[in-house]
């Protein structure tokens, strides 16, 4: 029997279940792309976010940091409704993770307790040539989804980063959302698997870094919309919303400037967001992404502002 190999990356707390160990060093791994989740409180996300990223990668995987909303639940029955309970794995993070902002600047990096090695972990769990990170509130259009699937495949070998545009989309009800098209948010989200493509620790969260030479694909506008509920509050992964630096953090500046302005009823003073109404009987967040922004004209996004965080 061979001995077990020796962390990569030990944590700071000496729990031997959550060293990072990464996968390419026990060998090749199957050609694919695997979809990392790390999720808190997604249960109402789920139904839109989990079936078109089931359809779109190989496989997925949920890990859960402390829910208790039934989040693990609620994506084994989404799976195993489309037949695609194999495809899928749910793993427990049962730690406090330090929010993003002041309180994960003061976490040392290899602590469990780090938004670092948090994702270093989760993404060690990845047995695909390539990974994914992706939020529990971002849901995929038809073509974001044919455009994964397509991609998940022509990946292989290239060692190219994708970054794909996405548009937040505040719910104020079942019928009724706004959609914010004033600034591009742009972010890689895709990366080869390999120990080029680990997270380090930036000032207010962590960062997947890749080297300078790398291919870039930058997927079209309309793949993707990023969920924020009016009636929840979105920014409690933060230490404070004065941590939202202008220079480094200009997309959490805009969540909080738009969230502020629809709280207070000002949603028509913001350039670039959008009313959008549901027909009868559909919800806005299908409407949106199966009617609205296929059919709307592009570019989508017609500011020059853009995000790259």
């Amino acid at each position: 029997m061979s001995p077990v190999r020796g962390a990569d990356i030990p944590c700071l707390e000496g729990d031997p279940a959550y060293d990072v160990r990464w996968p390419w060093r026990e060998g090749r791994l199957t050609p694919g792309l695997t979809c990392v989740f790390r999720m808190r409180n997604e249960a109402h996300n789920l139904p839109w976010v989990l079936p078109g990223m089931l359809e779109a990668v190989q496989h997925v995987i949920v890990v859960d940091n402390l829910s208790d909303d039934g989040t693990a639940e609620e994506a084994r029955r989404i799976a195993d409704e489309l037949g695609a309970g194999e495809r899928l794995t749910v793993l427990d993070y049962p730690f406090q993770v330090a929010r993003a902002g002041t309180e994960h600047l003061a976490t040392p990096p290899d602590s469990v307790h780090s938004l670092t090695h948090f994702y270093n972990w989760s993404l060690s769990q990845v047995r695909t040539s390539y990974s994914m990170k992706w939020d529990g509130d971002m849901v995929l259009t038809r073509e974001g989804v044919a455009l994964l699937a397509d991609l998940s495949w022509q990946l292989e070998e290239s060692g190219a980063v994708v970054a794909l545009p996405r548009h937040p989309l505040t719910v104020e009800s079942d019928s009724v959302a706004w959609l914010d098209l004033g600034y591009r948010f742009l972010e890689p989200w895709v990366y080869p698997m390999g120990p080029e493509f680990t997270f380090v620790k930036a000032f207010e969260w962590e960062v997947r870094e890749f080297p300078d030479d790398s291919d870039r694909i930058i997927a079209p506008e309309g793949m993707v919309v990023e969920l924020k509920w009016l009636d929840r509050d979105e920014f409690t992964h933060w230490t404070s919303t004065t941590d939202f630096d202008s220079s480094r953090a200009p997309r959490k500046r805009r969540e909080w400037e738009v969230f502020t302005a629809l709280s207070e009823g000002r949603g028509e003073e913001l350039l670039g967001l959008h009313r959008i109404e549901a027909p009868p009987g559909v919800h806005v967040i299908d409407h949106v992404t199966r009617t609205w922004l296929p059919q709307a004209p592009r570019p989508l996004v017609r500011r020059r502002g853009r995000f790259n965080v």
